[in-house]
């Protein structure tokens, strides 16, 4: 008795012990799902240990969390009106009193500088004494603020638009907690509604910890979405292609409980739920019912053979079990090689998808043929399909291209190669913290404002180590700095830049009895006079310390950047990095750049390098399982050619279509290599038993393989192609391309299975189809039969 007929009869033997079993295992993993996690932060795709993960937490360490600004702004102009401009900064008054904001800073709160000579130091005073009545006193501050407070242009207003805005300080124990997004959801946006109903203003809303806040909504909604879309599409065409609603609810019950088990691994393993993890439970029913295709294709083909329901189900066990557990093996094993990449992200996903695929197979193979079991054969009229007249169609199209034109596949195959080759040459590498993100929603609109109004939402800070401490306030190091201030101010894609150069320029304004024109760095000779007034100003030292830590040996420049890709940011580091290698001596200072959006644009670069590695590996792995399966290097490369090929066309598609290379984009890669190799063990498993059948009629073995196949490779194709085209309904770009990318380049692996695997089959008969090259493995891929058939 070999392995597999072993394993039946345990199946069908202990039908009602296995049940329980699943049963108590499905309740132990439904109970695991109230430790799911949703992510608070940014995903950091760098590993702790990198470079730029180490200077971003130097720089928390000395300025704390960067990520704690909301921002709120109105460009209506009715809003210089008495009753409208004291609610706006009423509403700042009723944040501020939150328990879950630090502070708050709007036109209200400013205080501007005054000199007072006599005690030499610099006062604060309000910049309004009374609550406003006329829209003449509401104008006469607007001017003042405009035309008079340069230091507060691009922090609480825009000069040239006459935008407004208020900043929110969020206490930073709460920014990466689910705290915020209770404040989120039942405070700000409910107060802000509010707001915008009784006073008829749009406000606009940013800031990272809003976007963040938003947007993990979205991802929660969309898990539901996908659930309910994968488990309807794939069962209308289940059943499409079935017609039997019993196998159809067979298929969905597996899924199902796949979908349970996927919930609770996450739960199990503590892991949190970001747009990757979100996309398993769909992907595990899209997998699934392929699965479910094979044994019960398989079982109906059985009965309609003979009509014996025992050795029906035992020959689904024993000749589609193994096929169909080395089929789910490579494809865990494709999810598998995002593990030994160094980025948590993917090693989080990859271990949830490769232990969730291994255990819909399982389901899979226990459930179906244990229902089975307990159920009446199937009617004639739900064998129908197997004889339906569009299949043969198909099947005996495909036969006669595989017999008679393999010239004109193999021209076809070559030409599509040269034409994705120059396509791939045009893909371009991009990535960005917002670019993936739901562009249709509110919050993603209120981004592109900000760009446009403020030059960005996405911190990018540079760290001056001046080597000594109060360095920063040397005259020397500030003109350093302003220098390279000057070369911000250049480049469109960031904002004007904050820092204590901002407030040296403003006491020097001060100095001179707050006239504007006086808004710059004192000279030689006044930098005493008036650093002596800023150190015995006690509100002075607490604006400073937001840009300068404690010892005065650190300084912080701080700028916003825009929406841009990879390859822009680089180019706008490159800049500014000369730009400081010209103005900072390395033996005086030590300068470094760091911030959210830089940390996730390197990770980006880091992702990406490391997804190609993944695939590479993921090649590599099941090049070596097919030599463990089938001994042979021409069989590699057979098995290896017909789906490379459809990863080729894709890519080439990228680069036509101006479809950048992202970690969304790169996952497509290894996600549809580790399905649609599927298919090809599928066949050669068939054709090697019909090999061994025929007595090594080679041709006679590849057309009886592909007819029996085609039809379940056809069903599987057509079920993961939709399936995965149900990604597309995704408000979030990276989704959307996942899914559209992942369904084309499976429907190609689906044609070059069915067309180009048969025919260099057949054209490399004599060097690859003895006895010697499929010589038995360990574990063999088929059952052994008599001549009779039975076992």
């Amino acid at each position: 008795m070999d392995f597999w007929t072993h394993v039946s009869r345990v199946i069908l033997k202990g039908r009602y012990f296995i049940l329980v079993l699943i049963a108590a295992f499905t309740f132990f993993l439904a109970s695991q799902m109230q430790y799911m996690r949703f992510s608070y932060t940014e995903a950091n795709l760098l590993p702790a240990n990198h470079k730029i993960n180490i200077e971003y937490n130097h720089f928390l360490d000395l300025f704390g969390e960067e990520g704690n600004l909301i921002i709120l702004a109105t460009n209506d102009s009715t809003v210089f009106t008495p009753k409208k401009f004291n609610a706006w900064n009423k509403l700042s008054k009723t944040l501020d009193s939150l328990s879950q904001v630090d502070f708050t800073v709007a036109i209200g709160d400013i205080k501007k500088l005054k000199k007072n000579t006599k005690e030499q130091k610099f006062d604060v005073e309000p910049l309004y004494d009374k609550t406003p009545e006329t829209t003449k006193e509401v104008l006469k501050i607007k001017t003042e603020l405009f035309e008079n407070l340069p230091f507060f242009d691009n922090i609480l207003f825009n000069k040239k638009t006459g935008t407004i805005r208020t900043v929110v300080y969020l206490k930073k124990e709460i920014v990466n907690t689910a705290a915020r997004k209770d404040f989120v959801f039942d405070i700000l946006n409910p107060t802000i509604a509010q707001f915008e109903k009784e006073h008829h203003i749009n406000i606009r809303v940013s800031g990272m910890p809003y976007i963040r806040t938003m947007n993990a909504q979205n991802i929660i909604d969309e898990i539901g979405l996908f659930v309910g879309l994968a488990l309807g599409v794939t069962a209308l065409i289940f059943f499409f292609f079935f017609r039997s609603i019993r196998a159809t609810f067979i298929t969905l019950l597996v899924v199902s409980i796949g979908v349970i088990w996927a919930f609770g691994f996450i739960g199990l393993f503590r892991y949190e739920i970001t747009v990757l993890m979100a996309l398993i439970p769909p992907l595990i029913i899209v997998i699934g019912v392929p699965n479910a295709i094979f044994l019960i294709n398989k079982y109906q083909q059985e009965v309609k053979k003979h009509g014996n329901q025992a050795k029906s189900l035992q020959r689904v066990i024993t000749k589609v079990g193994n096929a169909t557990l080395m089929t789910n093996a490579t494809t865990a094993l494709g999810f598998g090689t995002f593990i030994f990449t160094k980025s948590q992200l993917l090693r989080e996903f990859g271990t949830i998808a490769s232990i969730n695929i291994l255990g819909i197979f399982i389901l899979a193979l226990l459930i179906i043929p244990i229902m089975y079991s307990f159920m009446p054969l199937p009617k004639e009229k739900h064998l129908k399909h197997l004889e339906r007249k569009w299949i043969e169609v198909i099947i005996k199209w495909m036969e006669n291209i595989v017999r008679n034109h393999r010239i004109s596949v193999y021209s076809i195959t070559i030409a599509l190669i040269f034409i994705s080759m120059i396509g791939i040459y045009q893909i371009k590498v991009s990535g960005s913290i917002i670019e993936d993100m739901p562009k249709g929603e509110d919050f993603f609109k209120d981004i592109l404002f900000f760009e446009e109004e403020f030059g960005g939402i996405m911190p990018l800070e540079i760290v001056v180590d001046t080597k000594t401490e109060k360095g920063v306030m040397k005259l020397s190091t500030l003109k350093r700095m302003n220098k390279l201030d000057e070369t911000i101010d250049e480049i469109p894609q960031l904002s004007k830049s904050i820092s204590i150069l901002n407030l040296v320029k403003y006491s020097k304004q001060a100095f001179y009895g707050g006239n504007p024109k006086y808004y710059q760095l004192p000279t030689n000779q006044e930098k005493n006079w008036i650093l002596s007034y800023t150190k015995n100003s006690s509100s002075n030292n607490n604006l400073m310390k937001n840009f300068v830590d404690s010892t005065g040996r650190y300084a912080r420049i701080t700028t916003f950047m825009k929406d841009i890709g990879t390859d822009k940011m680089a180019l706008i580091e490159e800049r500014l990095q000369q730009k400081i290698d010209k103005e900072f001596p390395k033996e005086k200072y030590n300068v470094t750049m760091t911030g959210k959006a830089l940390v996730f644009l390197k990770g980006t670069n880091f992702l990406i390098n490391n997804l190609i590695v993944s695939l590479s590996l993921a090649i590599f792995l099941i090049a070596i399982f097919m030599a463990f399966l089938f001994r042979s290097f021409r069989m590699i490369l057979i098995s290896l050619i017909p789906n490379i090929f459809p990863l080729l066309i894709t890519a080439g598609l990228m680069g036509y279509l101006g479809v950048p290379i992202k970690p969304s984009t790169i996952l497509v890669f290894s996600i549809a290599f580790g399905i649609s190799v599927d298919d090809t063990i599928h066949f050669l498993a068939k054709y090697r038993q019909e090999l061994k059948e025929n007595n090594w009629r080679i041709k006679q073995s590849v057309y009886n393989a592909l007819r029996e196949t085609g039809v379940s490779m056809f069903y599987t194709s057509i079920v993961l192609f939709f399936g995965f085209l149900v990604f597309t309904v995704s408000s979030f770009g990276g989704t959307i391309a996942l899914g559209g990318l992942v369904s084309i380049t499976l429907l190609f692996a689906m044609i070059s299975n069915l067309l180009l695997l048969p025919s260099l089959l057949l054209s490399l008969e004599k060097n690859i189809a003895n006895k010697e090259v499929f010589k038995e493995p360990t574990l063999d891929i088929l059952s052994t039969e008599d001549e009779n058939g039975d076992k």
